[in-house]
């Protein structure tokens, strides 16, 4: 190769990684695109397999995307303005029941405290059941504030989802061939593998976890619903967003409703019924749907997935869990690649 060859692909990588870190930080940094148009790239991969069939009933392209685009929208929305109601007069209501909550707990506090000072002469300091109420105080008056603009952003996410997934099923076959089009000769072949299993890959990663979560998510709200236990909405979706999280996310989102029925009724059969619950969801989630859905599509040894939820911790916080099983994944594919392409033989 000569060197005006070998000059010219080094400023095609050059250019070609400086637009690929460009498109990362972008998204990065602004979380109100990334966000619904993740989403929409989740319904795209739901909806790109039923395209070519509604394309040949339909006989346009155009229109078959219309019509996955409106049925997309109505599934998604009736859900949406049936749950919204019912979420808003339960945020409202807890923001009177929490000082309440806070009392029970403080007085049962001291109950405990009194009888471990009797039986065993141990006296429990203040400072760490104050701290930890502190520390529960500030992180539910953070959720409760954020919930608003949480509901906004889901407005806002029901007009662009739809927006971003018309485009995508529209552009999809013409972005592929931009990307690949500026992909240096020299990196071209590992490039297109690589991002055609990062795709499916991490596409059916994030789309089996959507399903696992609305599955355990419904299964709880429905039960607390039988069960009477009030907050029923909220808790049922704070099980769902939980479960996203890997071994810790269905304790986190049991402890809140548990708690609730403790305070309310004791450890009765109301906090049995409830304790029952969540063990039969996520038995059901641990024994069916993870087994089949996830475990296969992520290949990622135990260890390695438990280091990847402390690491996204660490360094993102409750996101940082979320993501770092595809991320994880993602590293695991391109180091693969790499290692087949420095072992393999000359």
């Amino acid at each position: 190769m000569s060197s005006i060859a070998k000059n010219k692909e080094i400023f095609r990588f050059a250019y070609f990684a400086s637009i690929l870190s460009l498109c990362l930080l972008g998204l990065t940094l602004l979380p109100r695109i990334s966000i619904p148009l993740s989403l929409s790239y989740v319904c795209y991969l739901m909806a790109a397999p039923l395209l070519p069939f509604f394309t040949r009933i339909f006989h346009n392209r155009n229109v078959a995307i219309v019509f996955l685009l409106i049925v997309f929208t109505v599934v998604a929305l009736i859900p949406l303005f049936y749950l919204l109601p019912s979420l808003r007069s339960e945020i409202e209501r807890v923001q009177y029941y929490l000082p309440k909550l806070e009392g029970l707990i403080q007085s049962k506090f001291f109950e405990i405290k009194l009888l471990v000072q009797n039986k065993f002469a141990i006296t429990i300091e203040d400072i760490y059941f104050q701290d930890t109420m502190a520390k529960i105080k500030s992180f539910s008056a953070k959720l409760l504030w954020n919930l608003p603009s949480f509901l906004a952003n889901t407005l806002e996410w029901a007009f662009l989802v739809p927006l971003f997934l018309f485009f995508l099923m529209k552009d999809s076959t013409s972005f592929t061939r931009l990307l690949l089009k500026i992909t240096p000769n020299s990196i071209f072949e590992r490039f297109y593998h690589i991002l055609h299993e990062l795709n499916t890959k991490i596409g059916d990663y994030i789309f089996a976890k959507f399903v696992e979560a609305s599955i355990v998510g419904g299964i709880i709200t429905i039960g607390l619903l039988i069960l009477g236990v009030r907050f029923w909405v909220l808790l049922g979706i704070l099980a769902g967003i939980t479960n996203v999280v890997p071994y810790i996310g269905p304790i986190l989102g049991a402890i809140p409703a548990l708690i609730i029925v403790y305070f309310d009724n004791g450890l009765g059969s109301s906090f049995g019924g409830v304790l029952m619950l969540y063990l039969i969801a996520n038995i059901i989630d641990i024994a069916i749907v993870f087994p089949v859905m996830i475990s296969k599509i992520v290949d990622l040894h135990p260890i390695v997935v438990v280091i990847s939820v402390i690491l996204g911790s660490q360094f993102f916080g409750f996101v940082g869990m979320i993501v770092s099983i595809p991320i994880a994944a993602a590293v695991k594919l391109i180091a693969l690649e790499f290692y087949k392409k420095i072992y393999s033989p000359l």
